[in-house]
């Protein structure tokens, strides 16, 4: 008998012991799992876009799956918040049951549930949040791509839940699934100003600054009108051709058919070296290349993207009809990063502008409203209300007087005193600006 009330207690602590053992492994299994779904938020939501890139030029299935869930960023914050919640909620849950199983359900000691408390909390935040998200970041590609299988399918499963979440959230502002940025343009202008060194050069705030505004231009800001385009008239003979080609002094020409509004392509005049001695019908056609097209509102650091990927140095922008509205270069690009890039080529009077003293300057009306910007060292922000689609120097000016100004009218506007210098029945061609000195600021 007393042999069999010995067995029976070795079974009961074995069943204990196991008990406490299993839920244990849970409670082990469920942070690890906490550690799994903060990881993967942190890797998500920290990929740049070179490697959001890389992934686009992968043929690699998993690739794929990251860019599939990054389509739907909104949705994948949701399922990632509700299984990180859910989980938590198991781990607390789990823990408070077992206490409940050591002191019993009535009574639980202050000091235990406090040192509970904070020792749960601990580990969810240490090992379940900071540690996971940490490595995440720093391995944030490989980590993604490691874990998309399992996040797919959670997509998949939570998506009822992750839809209510979403429409809860519309409903507010959609203010919960997005991190609101205050700092402007201007601000972020103002903070390289601050921040950057005595011993820093003028190039060196110019070029950071240029990296700062270049997300946010458009072609149409930094293109060379159609009215300014040297382009080739396809029914030229070859004679015609290299006699345009010497006197022009340009590498690479645009082609077009009998308005430059039907552009067939471009000429590289490397491309002739081999031909220079064949007669005045020789088929130079042939050698035309492929145009490259863009639309007036392509931002500048898409630009470059194509440039790179097309390997082509020159693109005509259209307008919003398909007529031709102007033709931006590689070169124009950069130049908005680094500044001016002057070849054996260009003159001093392409530029545009002379500055008489530190608040006076002549401009030509055609002169880009950007560049004239960035000449007199203003935001171009300041313009933004009253410019209208005019991106000109002489079409603001025209915006802000409501007709075409005389010559030697006076045109005021903020810190700004315009007069127009020499105009015709149609355009403005030069104007003299002063600039209060009190009221030059970024704004």
């Amino acid at each position: 008998m007393q042999d069999q009330v010995v067995y029976f207690s070795a079974l009961i602590d074995l069943y204990i012991l196991s008990f406490y053992l299993l839920h244990g492994l849970i409670l082990l299994l469920l942070l690890m799992a906490s550690a799994l779904v903060s990881g993967t938020e942190a890797a998500f939501f920290s990929l740049s876009q070179q490697q959001i890139a890389q992934c686009k030029n992968s043929h690699e299935p998993r690739s794929s799956k990251v860019l599939k869930l990054l389509q739907s960023p909104r949705r994948l914050l949701a399922t990632i918040l509700i299984l990180n919640n859910l989980i938590n909620v198991a781990f607390v849950t789990l823990s408070i049951y077992l206490l409940w199983q050591v002191f019993g359900m009535g009574y639980i000691p202050s000091f235990v549930l406090l040192t509970f408390t904070l020792l749960s909390t601990g580990a969810i935040v240490l090992f379940g949040e900071i540690i996971p998200k940490t490595y995440a970041n720093q391995h944030n590609l490989q980590f993604a791509k490691r874990f998309v299988g399992f996040l797919h399918v959670a997509v998949l499963i939570l998506r009822p839940l992750s839809s209510l979440l979403m429409r809860v959230s519309t409903l507010f502002g959609q203010g919960f699934f997005q991190e609101q940025y205050d700092l402007s343009i201007d601000q972020l202008n103002r903070a390289v100003e601050i921040t950057t060194t005595k011993g820093s050069s003028a190039e060196d705030k110019k070029i950071l600054k240029g990296v700062i505004n270049f997300t946010t231009l458009a072609a149409k800001q930094i293109m060379q009108p159609r009215t300014e385009i040297t382009a080739v008239d396809i029914a030229m003979d070859f004679h015609q051709l290299i006699n345009m080609v010497n006197k022009s002094g340009y590498s690479r020409f645009p082609v077009y058919k009998e308005t430059i509004d039907q552009i067939e392509g471009f000429l590289y005049i490397k491309d002739l070296l081999p031909y220079l001695e064949k007669g005045k019908h020789f088929p130079w056609k042939t050698l035309l290349r492929k145009c490259l097209f863009i639309p007036e509102n392509k931002k500048l650091d898409t630009l470059l993207l194509e440039f790179q990927a097309s390997k082509v140095h020159m693109a005509i922008v259209v307008d919003e009809y398909g007529g031709t509205s102007g033709l931006v270069t590689m070169e124009d690009v950069i130049e908005e990063i680094i500044g001016e890039i002057a070849d054996e080529f260009d003159q001093d009077e392409e530029i545009g502008y002379r500055q008489i003293d530190s608040k006076t300057f002549e401009f030509e009306g055609k002169v880009p409203l950007h560049d004239f910007c960035k000449v007199v060292g203003v935001n171009s922000a300041v313009f933004e209300t009253i410019k209208g689609e005019s991106e000109s120097l002489g079409g603001l000016l025209l915006e802000i007087n409501g007709r075409l100004p005389q010559a030697n009218e006076k045109i005021v506007y903020k810190q700004f005193t315009f007069v127009v210098m020499a105009a015709d029945t149609r355009r403005i061609k030069k104007v003299r600006v002063h600039i209060e000195p009190a009221k030059q600021q970024l704004s």
